[in-house]
């Protein structure tokens, strides 16, 4: 017969999905971060388009967890710039400019730096839980 899964096990197991995920979007933030200021490479192109981490439900050690499915391209309209002598102006002197507010972006990373302190959190006290029980049980 198999070990049941314990408790902490499976605290641990949820924490590491949701610290994988908050990796994840931490790597599109940086990113989207990257290329605030990127235009296009030829004239009239469009420039880098902002991407969100699209996240859903797994399950992981019998419990709910959490996963980076894909990413997505933000569907939200480019800015413009009048620019004639840009590269990458079109036939009226316009650039467009990337659809990334790094304020933004810059708040979606704090949110996801503190998900993942959260998710650190848990990791360290299930295992302070485990310690504290083996130091009973050895008594």
């Amino acid at each position: 017969m198999a070990d049941p899964i314990q408790p902490s096990n499976i605290a641990v197991a949820v924490a590491t999905s949701g610290l994988k995920a908050e990796q994840s979007r931490m790597r599109v933030i940086a990113e989207n971060l990257a290329n605030a200021d990127s235009t296009a490479q030829t004239p009239g192109g469009e420039p880098y388009r902002r991407q969100i981490p699209v996240f859903a439900p797994m399950t992981v050690a019998g419990a709910k967890g959490v996963a980076m499915t894909h990413i997505a391209a933000d569907s939200t309209q480019f800015g413009s710039e009048y620019a004639p002598g840009h590269p990458a102006a079109d036939s009226s002197g316009y650039v467009k400019l990337p659809n990334v507010n790094p304020m933004l972006e810059a708040i979606d990373m704090r949110n996801a730096q503190r998900a993942y302190q959260a998710n650190l959190s848990v990791i360290e006290t299930a295992q302070s839980m485990d310690t504290a029980t083996l130091s009973i049980i050895q008594k």
